[in-house]
């Protein structure tokens, strides 16, 4: 049996300590990129950061979804869980991520003028930039109404 280099051992005993043992995936890990791996996991993954992690994680169960990685499906599934996402809010990530793709096989397919496009999507934000404060208003005068 061939000896694990330090590098690997340390790596495993942080690994082991987040996890409770050693996936084979990150096993499969060449030496030379074990530990570049999973400092990135780690850091992508696990630390704070400007989006939620439980939003993240949709974020990754849509990716994952729409690439049909039936790994990272499930992995991010359960990690969004773990996160606080509710079944819900799962569901309501792979609609998005279905409208998206969808849409995007649209207009690719037609291949639509792309700077036409890019000036459209530009107005549609301008446009509800723009009755956003009218919205905002009549959702308080509802509200006081009721």
């Amino acid at each position: 049996m061939e000896k694990m280099s330090q590098k690997r051992q340390k790596v495993y005993k942080e690994i082991e300590s987040t996890f409770g043992f050693v996936p084979t995936f990150l096993k499969s890990l060449p030496d030379q990129t074990i530990d570049l791996e999973w400092e990135l996991m780690k850091r992508i993954q696990f630390e704070p950061g400007h989006i939620p992690n439980k939003y993240r994680e949709l974020i990754g169960l849509g990716v994952a979804a729409a690439t049909r990685c039936k790994y990272c499906t499930l992995f991010h599934t359960e990690a969004a869980k773990l996160s606080g996402a509710t079944n819900e809010e799962i569901q309501e990530a792979a609609q998005f991520a279905k409208s998206t793709m969808g849409w995007s096989t649209y207009v690719n397919a037609l291949q639509f003028d792309y700077e036409q496009f890019k000036e459209e999507t530009l107005q549609i934000s301008a446009n509800i930039k723009r009755m956003m404060p009218q919205r905002e208003g009549k959702k308080a005068e509802a509200m006081i109404e009721a």
